[in-house]
């Protein structure tokens, strides 16, 4: 496990933080402008308003496009020297969001596809029993992601684009693929100072 010492938060917020976006709209209109198309960025809601758990309409993959894609892995491998296994991961039955402002007051919803929330949700699962541990389970990511990362600290969202959106010209391309909180708490609002006195 790598202990982090110093100043190494800071050195991470140097490099991380040299281009924040606060405005949805204008990330989104960079996206779509072919001379710009910032299909990758970090993002700074003013508020992040709710944590969101939908559950899926589907839990199982799409059996087609399972086997297309087992397929194409299976032709990868008559021309590799190394093995090419096919594994399937086991679909997450819930979706998970942000709801947040930006600083237009903009409402918006973006899910979250990043890895470690579905393998967050699947360890999480294993230490369960019983006809409730799916709901647990959520119980386990929600606080992670809300009371850990949206409460106690001064969480950014890392988004990128998804082709398929941009295929089919969404109106937004972008999900959130990874979130970056350091450790220290995160501000106070000058109001909430304030209030103190």
């Amino acid at each position: 496990m790598t202990t982090y010492t110093g100043n190494s938060w800071q050195e991470r917020k140097d490099i991380v933080l040299k281009k924040v976006y606060t405005n949805l709209t204008t990330l989104i209109t960079e996206a779509k402008d072919k001379t710009i198309a910032t299909s990758l960025a970090t993002f700074k809601p003013t508020e992040i308003l709710g944590f969101v758990i939908e559950p899926v309409e589907d839990r199982e993959w799409d059996k087609e496009k399972l086997a297309t894609l087992k397929a194409k892995a299976q032709q990868l491998q008559l021309f590799q020297n190394a093995d090419n296994p096919f594994e399937v991961v086991n679909k997450l039955p819930f979706k998970f969001s942000y709801r947040f402002k930006d600083d237009a007051g903009t409402i918006s919803k973006l899910m979250i596809e990043d890895w470690e929330i579905g393998a967050l949700y699947w360890r999480q699962l294993e230490k369960y029993d019983g006809h409730d541990r799916e709901t647990r389970a959520c119980e386990d990511v929600k606080k992670k992601y809300w009371d850990d990362f949206t409460l106690t600290k001064d969480l950014y969202l890392f988004l990128g684009t998804v082709y398929e959106s941009h295929v089919k010209n969404y109106p937004n391309p972008f999900v959130i693929i990874g979130t970056f909180h350091p450790t220290f708490p995160k501000p106070v609002k000058p109001e909430a100072q304030l209030k103190l006195f």
